[in-house]
C-alpha cells in the first residue's frame, strides 16, 4: 500500500499537481519537494487503535480544508482510513480477512479481534461515503462487492505497477546478493517474505514445518531464507538453531533491501490465507524468480496460463507444500521458464503506468458524475 501511494503521488508531483499527503511517516523525498505538503501523524507505540483514529482525523481536517480552498481538488484514501466522499483505494479488505492468530497470547488474540471488528466497521463506513473505488485486482472487487456491499459500478480495478530498475537478475549480481547474505553459491535457495507477527496470514508456519520435513528427510539440499519481523520471529529462530534445520535457514528480520534480497533466491513461495494483491509475488517474478503462491490471491490474476503449477490450494497443508517444494526442486529452470512471459508483462507495466491509469479513471468518473 505504501509503495503504490507513493507512486501516485510521485506522478502527480512531477506532473506539477500540489499534493498534501498525511501518513504516520513520509519519505524525506516528499517532504522536500516543494509541490508537496506533508501531514505526519503521531502513532503512539501500542495503541493501534488510537493511531488510526489520529490518521482518520488528520485526514479529514486535511481533506476538508484543501477542497474548502481548491473546489475541484481529489481525495484519495485507504480502506477504511478516513471517510472521505471521493475516491477510496483499497489495498485489503478487513471484512474478508480473518483473523489468524492461534498460539498467541490470549490478550493477543483478544486485542486482534477488538481492533478487526473496528476496521471492518470503519472500513464499511468508509466505503460507504466513497464515490468511486478503487481495487488493486479483481479479487479485491469481488470482496469488495460480496463482503462490504458496494455496488459494481462504483468499482474499478487498477493493477499495481513495477519499478523498471527491479529487472531480472544476472548471474553476477545473484552471486554478489549470495555472498552478502552469506549463502552457498550453489545451493537452491528459497524465499519467504512477509510478516511474522501474531496474525500468521502470511502462511510461514505452513512453509516452516514443511521445511522441517524436508530437512528431516536428509536428502534437501536447499537454503530458505526468510526477511520479515514480528512477535513469532524469536521462537522460529530459535527453532532453526536446533535439529535438522540448523544452517539451512537465514532469519533476515526486517529489512529494507528486499531487491537485493530476491537477487539471492531461486523460489519465492507466499502460502498466504488472505491476499488481496501479492506484491512480494510480483517483484520477485519482475527479478526472475519462479513462485508458489496460494491460488486465491489478486495477484494470481495476472499469472499466465503456463504457471499453474504455481498456485497453491488454500489451506494447503505442510506435507503438500512439501510434494510441490520437491516438483521444484526437480526443475527448477523449468519453473523459472515457464515464468518468463508473465515477469516480462508485469516488468512492462510502471508505477508510473499505474498512477495515469488510476488518474484517467478518476477523471472519467468525475466527468460522469457531472453529466
Amino acid at each position: 500500500m505504501d509503495r503504490a501511494n507513493a507512486a501516485l503521488a510521485a506522478y502527480l508531483l512531477d506532473s506539477g499537481v500540489p499534493v498534501h499527503l498525511v501518513g504516520h511517516e513520509i519519505d524525506r523525498r516528499f517532504i522536500e519537494d516543494p509541490l508537496a505538503t506533508g501531514h505526519v501523524v503521531p502513532r503512539p507505540r501500542g495503541f493501534p487503535g488510537l493511531a488510526e483514529r489520529l490518521l482518520a482525523r488528520t485526514g479529514t481536517q486535511v481533506a476538508r480544508t484543501t477542497v474548502a480552498r481548491h473546489p475541484q481538488a481529489r481525495v484519495v484514501v485507504n480502506g477504511g482510513n478516513c471517510p472521505w466522499p471521493d475516491i477510496n483505494w483499497v489495498h485489503a479488505v478487513h471484512a474478508a480477512w480473518p483473523v489468524q492468530d492461534a498460539g498467541a497470547p490470549w490478550w493477543s488474540r483478544h486485542r486482534n479481534r477488538r481492533l478487526k471488528v473496528d476496521a471492518v466497521r470503519r472500513e464499511r463506513t468508509s466505503l460507504q461515503h466513497a464515490g468511486l473505488v478503487i481495487a488493486n485486482s479483481d479479487a479485491t472487487r469481488r470482496a469488495l462487492i460480496e463482503r462490504v456491499g458496494v455496488t459494481p459500478g462504483r468499482i474499478r480495478t487498477v493493477y499495481l505497477g513495477s519499478d523498471p530498475t527491479w529487472d531480472a537478475v544476472g548471474a553476477r549480481e545473484r552471486l554478489a546478493a549470495r555472498e552478502a547474505l552469506q549463502l552457498p553459491p550453489d545451493r537452491p535457495v528459497v524465499l519467504f517474505v512477509g510478516a511474522m507477527g501474531t496474525d500468521i496470514n502470511k502462511g510461514f508456519d505452513v512453509l516452516w514445518h514443511s521445511w522441517l520435513e524436508l530437512t528431516a528427510s536428509g536428502r534437501w539440499d536447499a537454503s530458505l531464507v526468510a526477511a520479515g519481523d514480528g512477535w513469532r520471529l524469536a521462537g522460529w529462530r530459535a527453532g532453526a538453531a536446533r535439529g535438522a534445520a540448523a544452517g539451512s535457514v537465514r532469519f533476515l528480520g526486517f529489512t529494507p533491501a528486499i531487491r537485493d534480497v530476491l537477487a539471492a533466491g531461486d523460489l519465492l513461495v507466499s502460502p498466504v490465507r488472505y491476499e488481496s494483491y501479492g506484491l512480494n509475488v510480483h517483484e520477485a517474478l519482475c527479478r526472475g524468480l519462479a513462485v508458489m503462491v496460494t491460488r486465491s490471491a489478486g495477484v494470481v490474476e495476472r499469472l499466465d496460463d503456463s504457471m499453474t503449477e504455481a498456485l497453491l490450494p488454500d489451506g494447503i497443508t505442510p506435507a503438500h507444500l512439501a510434494d510441490r517444494l520437491h516438483s521444484w526442486r526437480g526443475d527448477i529452470q523449468g519453473w523459472r521458464v515457464r515464468a518468463a512471459a508473465t515477469a516480462a508483462r508485469l516488468r512492462a507495466r510502471s508505477w508510473t503506468d499505474m498512477a495515469a491509469e488510476l488518474v484517467s479513471v478518476a477523471q472519467a468518473s468525475r466527468e460522469r458524475a457531472s453529466a
